[in-house]
């Protein structure tokens, strides 16, 4: 019994990590074709008409997904938690009204900032091909890190932190 217990753990860590190897590779595939360019947006719209000017001297998260995407749902507590502690912009593509993302984000108790895009005007601006698609952008606005697909809330802090530092 125990010898079996250790081939299915040994058989579920190297699943594990062929996944992340796999999920990575997609991940900077994807991101390949994504805008590059250095942040040049100095103000957004946000749910109940409130403008969010970005900040000049911090690092930004901007964080594209939409209430469809079952991976977008996965990775939402992760935004959720680092809207607390970093400058978090999250765009809502394609979810229909705003009253539609506003319940989706009442039913979570999510509190993160968020521009509704239903007609995918700034999804377009920065070539989204996929949900969730993430940019990190240093204090200087240019693009320090891109991933596309389910990233973990310790490794988009520590990008944060890093995006902090230089």
């Amino acid at each position: 019994m125990k010898a079996k217990l250790k081939h299915y753990a040994k058989e579920i860590f190297f699943f594990i990590v062929i996944m992340t190897i796999f999920s990575n590779a997609l991940s900077l595939y994807k991101s390949q074709s994504l805008n590059d360019a250095p942040l040049t947006l100095k103000s957004v719209q946000l749910l109940g008409n409130k403008t969010y000017i970005f900040s000049n001297d911090k690092p930004v998260l901007i964080h594209f997904w939409a209430t469809w995407c079952p991976t977008c749902k996965l990775e939402a507590s992760n935004i959720e938690f680092l809207s607390k502690h970093f400058e978090v912009i999250t765009i809502a593509v394609d979810s229909k009204s705003d009253a539609t993302v506003q319940k989706y984000l009442d039913e979570n108790e999510y509190t993160f900032n968020v521009v509704n895009d239903p007609h995918n005007q700034l999804s377009s601006k920065f070539k989204i091909l996929g949900l969730p698609t993430t940019f990190i952008y240093d204090k200087n606005k240019n693009l320090v890190f891109s991933d596309v697909g389910y990233s973990s809330t310790f490794s988009m802090y520590l990008k944060m932190l890093w995006a902090q530092m230089h």
